[in-house]
């Protein structure tokens, strides 16, 4: 079992730390350099914790649990307009962050009114690229409510947000509804909006342990972690990415930010405890940008095909 951790500290000596990682069999989820600042979320054996815990000490950094680590989660707005997007879905999205969430910002193409606002398949499908979708939403329960028709057709966990107390009842294919949430036109920085944000971690927190739990009656024959490292190691061209977290790890999968054209069969190829990573995941064109989208195949399915 691994335990999903952020290291914060200098960039001073932080080879050692990375040294250590390897050394215990853990893995580097993702690295953010922030001038002289490093930020380091890792997935290491349970039973090492006190030994990165006793090397953060030394290097005077800080070790803190992250149990957003590894997963991707989709925000979503009904626009990218302004009246939208901004402060209350960007402040979501960069607050996630501190918990080791790696998230991406989605703005539906008809989202403007709710006489026209509309989800194409297209962007379902992106959305469902993704652990958790975050339907970030506005101050009025009858709009809220009237706009199920955006989220019930969603085959991952939604998370609604908004402004009002809404039973969970009134919401169609919504898993959990956050309120105090709603279309606040500044950054959300005083008490009542922390609160919201928190109750928020707590709901995303809660939702991926479900899906967690879920995992474990018919799991990936292979943890996601293991192919993100298999593939830094063994397809050069990912060190060449200048986008953040080249790839990306999720519950049950990675998100590759090569060209699917130029490189889905060098990643198709890409061993994994001597077998060709195809036979034992479903590799496709992702709807972001033409990545590759590598959704590991569970355990039982692999013996169905056998």
């Amino acid at each position: 079992m691994y335990e999903t951790l952020t290291y914060s500290g200098g960039i001073h000596k932080s080879e050692d730390i990375k040294e250590l990682i390897d050394d215990l069999g853990g893995f580097i989820l993702q690295e953010n350099i922030i001038q002289m600042d490093l930020v380091l979320n890792m997935a290491i054996p349970i039973e090492d914790l006190d030994k990165i815990k006793e090397k953060a000490k030394e290097l005077l950094g800080e070790v803190s649990v992250a149990p957003m680590a590894g997963t991707e989660i989709a925000i979503v707005s009904p626009t990218l307009a302004r009246h939208h997007l901004p402060h209350a879905a960007c402040d979501i999205s960069e607050y996630l962050r501190r918990f080791g969430a790696k998230d991406n910002m989605i703005g539906l193409a008809r989202g403007a009114g709710k006489g026209i606002a509309g989800i194409t398949r297209s962007e379902i499908s992106l959305i469902e690229e993704h652990d958790v979708a975050i339907f970030a939403l506005g101050s009025f329960k009858q709009c809220i409510i009237d706009k199920f028709f955006l989220y019930n057709n969603i085959n991952i966990p939604v998370i609604v947000t908004g402004a009002p107390d809404i039973d969970l009842n009134d919401l169609d294919g919504v898993d959990r509804y956050v309120p105090d949430l709603g279309r606040i036109p500044r950054r959300l920085k005083r008490g009542e909006n922390i609160r919201a944000l928190r109750e928020l971690v707590k709901t995303v927190e809660e939702v991926l342990d479900n899906k967690r739990k879920e995992m474990t009656s018919d799991p990936p024959i292979v943890p996601s972690i293991f192919v993100k490292n298999a593939i830094e190691k063994q397809v050069p061209a990912v060190n060449e990415v200048g986008s953040p977290t080249p790839v990306t790890s999720q519950l049950n999968g990675v998100r590759v930010k090569l060209n699917y054209d130029r490189y889905h069969e060098e990643i198709e190829n890409v061993l994994i405890e001597d077998k060709p990573l195809k036979n034992i995941a479903d590799i496709r064109r992702s709807h972001m940008y033409d990545y590759i989208w590598v959704n590991l195949l569970s355990e039982s399915s692999i013996i169905q095909d056998l």
